[in-house]
C-alpha cells in the first residue's frame, strides 16, 4: 500500500506543476515550495527545539491557534514553527508574530527526513486532520510526541474500512489525541486506540475569545446604520445566486456578502448578481447619509469576516453547496441564527445548532426564504446560541494540560 501511496504523492506533485501554469492558487502552491528547506535553514535553529504546528488552511489556524497562543503565553521564549498544506492559510499568515512560518514540503520519506532534521521540533501538533505517512513515521522514529487536536472522525473514513490498515497504521504514530465527541472516541477504540481525550472543539474557544474582543469597524456600523443586516460569510457563486432573490424581496435589510475567493472575476460575477452594490475599498467614498448607501456590500479584502458577524442579525454560510459549509461558530459566538446549504454532515456543530433549532440548512431559494422567516420571528435564539458556544468552550485548557505535564 505504501508504493501507492508514494505513487499519488508523485503524481500530485505532476499534476500541480501543470496545473500551476494556469491556475493562480497551484502556482502559489508550486512557487511556495522552492528552496524551502534554504528558507527553513536561514530561519529555524535546530537547537531550539521549536514546538511545531501543522494546519491544512486558515480555518485549521484558526482553530488550532488557541492552543498555539496559550503554549506562547505559558513560555513566551519557546519558539514555534508553524506549517501549512495550502496557500489560502500560508498567504494569509505568513508573517504572524508569534512563529515562523512555512509551507509543509510535500509527504515524501526524503523530505520527511530532511524537514524534521533541519527543524527537530520537541512536539508535533496537527489540528483536525492531515495525516502525512512520512512526517509521522519519522517523527515516531525520532521519538518525537506528535499530538492530534481537535481532532474528528466518521465511520466512511479509510481508517475504519476493510481495506484501511495502511492508514490505521499511520494512527499508531500519534502519542494523544484530543477529539471533539464520543463518536470519535467510540470509533479509535473500535480499531483498539485508547490513547484518546474526549477535549472538545478548540474552535469555540477561539470565536469565543474573538467575540470578546471583537474589533470595531467604523465604516461597517456606517453602513449598516439602524437596518437588520444578513452577512453572508465565505459564499461561492450558488450561494450568491440564492441571495439575489433573497435581497430584492428584503429591500429594507442590508446585505454584506463575504465572498470566499476574491479574484478580479469572482468579485465581478458577484457585482453582476448585484449591479447596485458597493465594494468595500469603495465605501469611504460615500457620506454618513444612510440613504445615499446602497443595499448590498462586497466585502473584497481578506480578514475581515470574523468581526463582521457583530453588525448581523442573521448569517448565511457559503460552501454547502460544495465540498462543505465554511465556519459557522464565528457567526454563532455573536448570536446569529445561521443559515447553510446541504452539505453539513462533517460538522457537528452544524448538526448541535440544527437540532436545538438554531440553524437550517437550505437548497432552494425557497427555503431560504423560509429559513429566514422562521428566524426572523424565533425568540431568545441570539441567547441559546451564545449559551452553546459558551458551553462548549474548554477545550484549549484540556489539552494544555495534558502537553505541558
Amino acid at each position: 500500500m505504501l508504493w501507492i501511496y508514494n505513487i499519488g504523492i508523485g503524481l500530485y506533485q505532476i499534476l500541480l506543476r501543470f496545473a500551476s501554469i494556469f491556475n493562480a492558487k497551484a502556482k502559489l502552491f508550486v512557487e511556495g515550495r522552492k528552496n524551502i528547506f534554504e528558507q527553513i535553514k536561514q530561519k529555524v535553529d535546530a537547537n531550539d527545539r521549536p514546538i511545531w504546528f501543522h494546519f491544512a488552511s486558515l480555518g485549521e489556524f484558526e482553530q488550532g491557534k488557541p492552543v498555539l497562543e496559550k503554549l506562547k503565553s505559558i513560555s513566551p521564549t519557546q519558539k514555534i514553527v508553524v506549517t501549512f498544506f495550502s496557500p489560502s492559510g500560508y498567504e494569509i499568515k505568513k508573517n504572524y508574530a508569534l512563529a515562523d512560518v512555512f509551507y509543509l514540503p510535500l509527504d515524501t520519506a526524503s523530505h520527511a527526513e530532511k524537514f524534521l532534521a533541519l527543524v527537530n521540533p520537541k512536539q508535533a501538533i496537527f489540528t483536525k486532520y492531515e495525516f502525512w505517512f512520512h512526517y509521522f513515521r519519522v517523527l515516531h522514529q525520532k521519538e518525537i510526541p506528535l499530538y492530534l487536536i481537535s481532532g474528528i472522525f466518521r465511520p466512511k473514513q479509510a481508517f475504519f474500512r476493510r481495506y484501511g490498515k495502511f492508514y490505521r497504521n499511520m494512527l499508531k504514530f500519534v502519542t494523544h489525541f484530543f477529539v471533539q465527541n464520543t463518536e470519535s472516541v467510540a470509533l479509535l477504540k473500535s480499531i483498539g486506540i485508547t490513547n484518546v481525550t474526549l477535549s472538545g472543539d478548540t474552535r469555540f474557544d477561539s470565536v469565543y475569545k474573538n467575540a470578546q474582543e471583537v474589533k470595531k469597524l467604523p465604516l461597517i456600523e456606517a453602513f449598516c446604520g439602524n437596518s437588520n443586516v444578513l452577512i453572508a460569510g465565505s459564499t461561492w457563486p450558488k450561494d450568491e445566486s440564492l441571495l439575489v432573490d433573497w435581497s430584492a424581496k428584503h429591500p429594507d435589510w442590508k446585505l454584506v456578502i463575504a465572498p470566499h475567493e476574491i479574484g478580479a472575476t469572482h468579485l465581478q460575477e458577484i457585482e453582476n448578481l448585484f449591479p447596485n452594490a458597493v465594494k468595500f475599498s469603495d465605501l469611504d467614498k460615500f457620506t454618513q447619509n444612510l440613504a445615499q448607501y446602497p443595499q448590498v456590500l462586497i466585502i473584497n479584502n481578506i480578514g475581515m469576516l470574523s468581526s463582521l458577524y457583530q453588525y448581523g442579525k442573521i448569517a448565511y454560510i457559503g460552501g454547502g453547496f460544495g465540498v462543505g459549509i465554511h465556519n459557522i461558530l464565528e457567526a454563532a459566538a455573536f448570536g446569529l441564527p445561521v443559515i447553510f446549504g446541504p452539505k453539513y454532515e462533517k460538522f457537528q456543530e452544524a448538526k448541535d445548532l440544527i437540532d436545538l433549532k438554531c440553524a437550517k440548512s437550505i437548497s432552494s431559494a425557497q427555503e431560504l426564504a423560509l429559513a429566514f422567516d422562521k428566524f426572523t420571528t424565533a425568540e431568545n435564539i441570539a441567547f441559546d446560541i451564545k449559551n452553546y458556544v459558551n458551553t462548549k468552550k474548554g477545550a484549549t485548557e484540556v489539552i494544555i494540560k495534558h502537553l505541558c505535564n
